[in-house]
Protein backbone atom coordinates (compact mmCIF):
# COMPACT_ATOMS: atom_id res chain seq x y z
CA UNK A 1 0.00 0.00 0.00
CA UNK A 2 1.41 3.59 -0.79
CA UNK A 3 2.39 6.10 1.56
CA UNK A 4 -0.28 9.15 1.60
CA UNK A 5 2.01 11.88 0.63
CA UNK A 6 1.45 15.52 -0.09
CA UNK A 7 3.03 18.58 -1.44
CA UNK A 8 4.42 20.69 1.23
CA UNK A 9 5.37 17.69 3.69
CA UNK A 10 8.80 17.68 4.76
CA UNK A 11 10.16 14.57 5.02
CA UNK A 12 13.08 13.27 6.77
CA UNK A 13 15.27 9.90 4.96
CA UNK A 14 17.72 7.63 5.87
CA UNK A 15 20.16 8.68 3.52
CA UNK A 16 21.16 11.81 3.64
CA UNK A 17 22.11 14.31 0.96
CA UNK A 18 25.23 14.63 -0.26
CA UNK A 19 25.05 18.89 1.50
CA UNK A 20 24.91 16.88 4.76
CA UNK A 21 20.95 17.24 5.05
CA UNK A 22 18.40 14.66 5.82
CA UNK A 23 15.83 16.88 5.43
CA UNK A 24 13.76 17.21 2.22
CA UNK A 25 10.13 19.03 1.05
CA UNK A 26 7.95 17.74 -1.60
CA UNK A 27 7.57 20.26 -4.04
CA UNK A 28 5.40 17.69 -6.67
CA UNK A 29 3.87 14.33 -5.88
CA UNK A 30 2.57 11.72 -8.34
CA UNK A 31 4.57 8.26 -9.19
CA UNK A 32 7.56 10.35 -9.37
CA UNK A 33 8.14 12.94 -7.03
CA UNK A 34 10.37 16.42 -6.94
CA UNK A 35 11.61 16.93 -3.76
CA UNK A 36 13.70 19.83 -2.59
CA UNK A 37 16.76 19.74 -0.03
CA UNK A 38 15.67 22.41 2.69
CA UNK A 39 19.50 23.12 3.44
CA UNK A 40 20.97 23.75 0.17
CA UNK A 41 17.87 24.27 -2.13
CA UNK A 42 18.77 21.38 -4.81
CA UNK A 43 16.01 19.48 -6.55
CA UNK A 44 15.89 16.04 -6.97
CA UNK A 45 13.17 13.80 -9.10
CA UNK A 46 12.97 10.27 -7.98
CA UNK A 47 10.41 7.03 -8.62
CA UNK A 48 7.99 6.61 -5.63
CA UNK A 49 8.78 3.78 -4.64
CA UNK A 50 12.40 4.35 -4.39
CA UNK A 51 10.98 7.55 -2.24
CA UNK A 52 8.93 5.35 0.01
CA UNK A 53 12.02 2.70 0.73
CA UNK A 54 14.10 5.91 2.31
CA UNK A 55 11.63 8.23 4.13
CA UNK A 56 12.07 7.72 8.29
CA UNK A 57 9.44 10.69 9.69
CA UNK A 58 7.09 12.97 8.11
CA UNK A 59 6.18 16.30 9.12
CA UNK A 60 2.32 17.98 7.71
CA UNK A 61 1.92 21.16 9.03
CA UNK A 62 3.86 21.09 12.09
CA UNK A 63 3.14 17.57 13.38
CA UNK A 64 4.73 14.12 12.92
CA UNK A 65 2.50 11.90 10.25
CA UNK A 66 2.00 8.14 11.12
CA UNK A 67 2.94 6.49 8.39
CA UNK A 68 3.74 2.82 8.87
Amino acid sequence: MAIKLMEKDIIETKKNHPCGSYSFEIVRAGMDFRIRCTKCEKEIWIARNKLEKRIKKITRNGENVDFR
